[in-house]
This record gives structure tokens, C-alpha cells and sequence, in this order.
């Protein structure tokens, strides 16, 4: 069945597509997994409003990025309006970048992917050798999450809700069946982990950051915290080679 990408991430009536959470654990993404950053340029497949691209600016001198919506893609280009970005318009398999890439970012875009198989093999195509993978996806084991089956609200743990559906969730992965999926592709992982844990919702985080019950240390904590225990972590990586 087609899909119309310029409708999947708007907001709906009971969900928001992004939250104020979304934006400060990206600052956490980063900082997670600078150590694995290769020199050289990057791919980002999959760009929402550019507010990612902009911090992987902050490292690399060029960033390609790569988007099936053509409204998103506008909107990015004119929040990060900065030459050393190039948008490219197109779906992630039909589509050529034209060139190879030292580092590839597949974030909060995996579980997205109808058919992830197809579009992992053609992205190992493009990296270079001695290039990295970076994909990072919502964890099906996060704390809220697991609570949220707890209350009745969630069928099992990788259940892909009715709200993330409508913004074209088609997977929810754990650490194992996101490992199992890479290399299914032929990629070896050479880091992985969890990012941030999660022990309330993203709405109920915004909530609470903003009447000041928890600030930025408390999200330092949970930083810290999810170092121990990815498993219950808001968001799960791996770093990969071909």
C-alpha cells in the first residue's frame, strides 16, 4: 500500500509526533555515540524538522541529508539554512546520493521502514570503507513502556500502538531483534546501548519538566542510569561496519 510521508508525521488527536523530550534526548544521542564518529562527511536518512541535522553540523563539515517528504524537507532546509547542507527528495529505496559517506545516521527511522532489509543492504553500498552505521531506535523494553503494559495501555512490550502506526511505526524493536535486523544486512556491530532511562512517558516527562519537578540533572541521571541498564532505556543503539 503507498504511503503519504507528508501526512505520517503530523500531530493527531491523542499523540504528538515529537515533544519537548524528543529534543533534549537528542543531545543525549550525540553524546552517546561521538566516541564512534569517523572523520569525514555524514548521511542522515530521515531529517523531521532538521533539528538533528543542525548538531550533526556541529561535527561534520558536510552533511547530506536524505527525506521521502517533500514538506519536511523544506521546513528542515529552512531551519538549518546553512550551505555545508545538502536535501536530498527521495524514498530510501529508489533513491542514489550520488556519493559515499564515513558516517550514516539511521535515527528514530528503522522502525519507519515497511521493509528495513532492502534499504540496510543498499545503505551498505554507501558507506566507505572503514565507514559506520549509526542507527538508533524507540526501545520496546523501556521502563514506561513496560509500566504502560502494566496499566492495561499497551498490549506487550513491541506492540506498535494505534498512535504509532499513524505516524508510520511498522516496528518496535529491542536490543535483540535490532542486532538480529543489522546483521541480517551483513553489518557487524562494534558498539551498542541504551540511551537515557525512561521511567515516564514523553508526554508526562514534558509535564514535568516544565513545572520544574525535574531538571537537567535529573536527566543526567537517567544518562547515567541508562549506561547500566540499556534495556530500559528511552531509545537503543548500535554501531555498525560493513
Amino acid at each position: 500500500m503507498s504511503r503519504d510521508l507528508n501526512t505520517e508525521y503530523q500531530d493527531t488527536e491523542d499523540r504528538r509526533y515529537a515533544y519537548d523530550f524528543d529534543y533534549i534526548h537528542r543531545d543525549y544521542m550525540i553524546r552517546a555515540l561521538a566516541g564512534q564518529f569517523r572523520p569525514g562527511n555524514a548521511l542522515e536518512m530521515g531529517c523531521y524538522h532538521g533539528e538533528f541535522t543542525r548538531k550533526l553540523l556541529q561535527v561534520f563539515d558536510e552533511v547530506t541529508v536524505l527525506e521521502g517528504a517533500s514538506d519536511l524537507i523544506e521546513i528542515a532546509r529552512r531551519n538549518v539554512n546553512d550551505a555545508r547542507a545538502t536535501f536530498i527528495l527521495g524514498r530510501f529505496e529508489e533513491a542514489d546520493p550520488g556519493q559515499r559517506f564515513d558516517n550514516i545516521f539511521l535515527v528514530h527511522t528503522l522502525e519507519h521502514l515497511s521493509e528495513p532489509q532492502p534499504v540496510l543492504k543498499r545503505v551498505r553500498e554507501w558507506l566507505k570503507p572503514g565507514g559506520r552505521l549509526f542507527v538508533v531506535v524507540p526501545n520496546a523494553n523501556a521502563a514506561s513502556r513496560q509500566i504502560a503494559v502494566g496499566m492495561g495501555l499497551i498490549d506487550f512490550n513491541a506492540a506498535v500502538t494505534e498512535g504509532e502506526r499513524k505516524h508510520g511505526h511498522r516496528c518496535t524493536y529491542s536490543l535483540d531483534t535490532l542486532e538480529h535486523e543489522v546483521r541480517q544486512a551483513g553489518f557487524r556491530i562494534g558498539q551498542r546501548g541504551g540511551i537515557l532511562f525512561k521511567p515516564l512517558a514523553n508526554f508526562q516527562f514534558d509535564a514535568a519538566h516544565r513545572a520544574g519537578i525535574i531538571d537537567q540533572a535529573f536527566f543526567e541521571g537517567c544518562y547515567q542510569l541508562g549506561m547500566k541498564y540499556p534495556d530500559l532505556t528511552a531509545s537503543i543503539y548500535v554501531v555498525c561496519e560493513a
